[in-house]
């Protein structure tokens, strides 16, 4: 979440978004178009999709929201994404909504200060307290904005789905029924860093920093429905925010499997190890992959790591790399475009998620479906995704160095079991892991909502 805020800049010409767009309260001039139809239920849905930040290339709320999106236009459902800065990447057939906050952590000038003509009300100046104290005010500010927008439209949406924001805003009558997405419990993270930090300033910094964790949990327990990608998540959800078992409900995300797909046709690069990442975020695990690197390479000379990432110039990586003399075997690339991402990690011998926690780990997912044979800790969820240790990858537990460097070196020296590895991950993606599929089981829950909804009435 920190590097995400700090490392989420404006949109850039490669945003392909094909939707038009509006200012803070007004509608988009083009509605979506409907689909091929869900084969059943009630008929279409008029979707209203909140995310309070939908970067597609640094973090995974962007990811889902354009692949869920697209796919429920595509069963027919009119989907309107209501989204804050950096918006997100949509496809054709769905409506972004721009609903834009100060933006204040964006690139080149995070943290910035803003001036006086930008502020247009209260919010704004709650926005800019908040992060002039040291904590992180989106979640609160866009459910405030949001629940102002979703006000002035009343009667014109279904159902509201909201992206993990878990603000007080979103709490009450909105006009339609709410149903809510949480990757994962954001109190991990929190507990992540604060293991990590070294100081009692830091740990002071961290914990002021995720002070919005104590409204979504209060936000969390009053909510009528909940969705989550894995089973370790919903656990997490139980244990950290206090939500009753029976109000949250398990519904699997994916890979896009035309684009992550195998292509023979991309050559394969000896030694190369692709990992998705972001520098020194403690939960990420990237510091463990960079020793297991320095191991693996006494054996393994031409072992080398990509890391689709922005790098840290300073901090536990960056220390590490030069700690151990990697400086020309660890790369970093950001800003990449989906199709050259694909084949990035179709040209490498290795992917690996080193991750100390996933709430599901769609890295995992997309690597698996382009064949390409994965190295994969057994952190949070992501045994639910990877699947059983020498069968669909391979796997060691968290934080273990010594482990990575011995599956990786195990790998890069079998051709056999990568190549087997590799097939039995694609087809355990094409099994469970799509968008399709996805979007089937959230509108299951939609329409339960609307049903429940309707008896309440």
């Amino acid at each position: 979440m920190t590097a995400e805020a700090i490392a989420a800049g404006p949109r850039a010409d490669r945003v392909r978004d094909r939707g038009s767009r509006t200012g803070q309260d007004g509608r988009t001039g083009r509605e979506a178009q409907g689909g091929r139809g869900d084969g059943g239920g009630d008929g279409p849905l008029r979707i209203a999709l909140l995310t309070y930040k939908g970067n597609p290339f640094c973090g995974g709320q962007g990811v889902y929201v354009r692949h869920l999106s697209r796919e429920l236009a595509r069963l027919g459902h009119r989907v309107e994404v209501v989204g804050a800065q950096p918006y997100p990447v949509l496809d054709e057939g769905v409506t972004l909504t721009e609903l834009p906050s100060l933006d204040l952590y964006r690139s080149p000038d995070p943290f910035r200060t803003p001036k006086r003509d930008e502020y247009r009300d209260w919010v704004d100046a709650l926005e800019v307290a908040t992060m002039w104290t040291g904590g992180f005010p989106e979640p609160l500010t866009f459910s405030l904005r949001a629940r102002r927008h979703l006000a002035a439209r009343r009667g014109e949406f279904d159902v509201v789905h909201d992206n993990q924001t878990l603000g007080y805003g979103l709490l009450g009558d909105l006009g339609a029924p709410l149903v809510t997405t949480v990757h994962h419990p954001i109190t991990v993270d929190r507990q992540l860093e604060l293991d990590a930090a070294d100081g009692w300033k830091r740990r002071a910094s961290v914990r002021r920093w995720y002070g919005f964790t104590r409204m979504q949990k209060r936000v969390a327990r009053r909510l009528p429905s909940v969705l989550t990608v894995s089973g370790s998540s919903r656990q997490e959800i139980v244990d950290h925010l206090g939500v009753r078992p029976e109000r949250i409900h398990v519904v699997h995300i994916g890979a896009d499997t035309d684009l992550f797909s195998p292509d023979p046709a991309v050559a394969e690069v000896p030694g190369r190890i692709v990992t998705t990442s972001s520098a020194d975020v403690p939960l990420k695990g990237l510091v463990h992959l960079v020793e297991a690197l320095a191991k693996l390479r006494t054996e393994h000379p031409d072992a080398h790591l990509v890391v689709v990432g922005k790098r840290a110039e300073d901090g536990p990586v960056a220390q590490m790399i030069e700690r151990y003399g990697l400086e020309g075997a660890v790369e970093f690339v950001k800003g990449i475009s989906d199709e050259q991402l694909v084949d990035l990690v179709r040209g490498a011998q290795i992917a690996c998620v080193p991750s100390l926690y996933e709430g599901f780990s769609l890295p995992a997912a997309e690597a698996m479906a382009t064949g390409t044979p994965l190295v994969a800790t057994t952190g949070g969820a992501i045994p639910e995704v990877a699947g059983p240790d020498g069968e669909t990858c391979l796997a060691v537990p968290p934080g273990d160095a010594g482990a990575l460097a011995a599956a990786l070196g195990r790998l890069l020296g079998d051709a056999e079991l990568r190549t087997r590895l590799g097939a039995a991950g694609r087809a355990r993606v094409l099994d469970r892991f799509t968008w399709a599929r996805a979007a089937r089981g959230t509108v299951e829950r939609y329409r339960e909502s609307i049903a429940a909804a309707g008896a309440v009435r």
